[in-house]
């Protein structure tokens, strides 16, 4: 499967997770030509600080494979993962992570940092795919909700 149609799914994923008023990430793991798993954050409405998009999609592949070892699977996701999704991928021995839009204050693949730089055969990773629609997305999230007084973390000043 094409990295951009795997983005397709993900970036679908994030719509509905702005539709659910989380922060539209989307995520999904492919195994071959085969979607097996997708997910938008839902950490909102879990009120869990880990149900990242990622972490989702990671947990419901290692159900449909029946393993927690995830390789021959890609994880693609609309944003760089942070330092607990790409830790998460690691250690599913998923083969590559494909995102799309950067994270310069929390992405852990190489904008803020690389966690993978000293680990041992880390899974290959590709930037950028679809990053200008994925950031396109977040960026009018954000804006909608700055514009929301209701916002807790606006009126909390964060």
């Amino acid at each position: 499967m094409e990295h951009t149609q795997a983005m397709a799914a993900a970036l679908e994923q994030a719509r509905l997770a702005a539709a659910r008023g989380e922060v539209p990430v989307g995520a999904v793991v492919v195994r071959g030509d085969e979607i097996i798993a997708a997910a938008g954050n839902r950490v909102e409405e879990l009120d869990d600080a880990t149900a990242h998009a990622e972490m989702l999609a990671l947990a419901q592949a290692s159900r449909v494979v029946g393993d927690w070892r995830l390789t021959g699977c890609l994880l693609v996701a609309t944003l760089e993962p942070c330092a607990m999704c790409a830790g998460a991928a690691y250690n599913s021995r998923v083969d590559g992570v494909v995102f799309g839009a950067a994270d310069p204050r929390l992405g852990a693949l190489g904008s803020a940092q690389n966690v993978y730089d000293a680990l041992p055969a880390p899974p290959w990773v590709v930037g950028g795919v679809d990053g200008e629609i994925a950031g396109q997305l977040l960026k009018d999230f954000f804006a909608a909700r700055r514009r929301e007084p209701k916002y807790k973390d606006a009126e909390e000043g964060v």
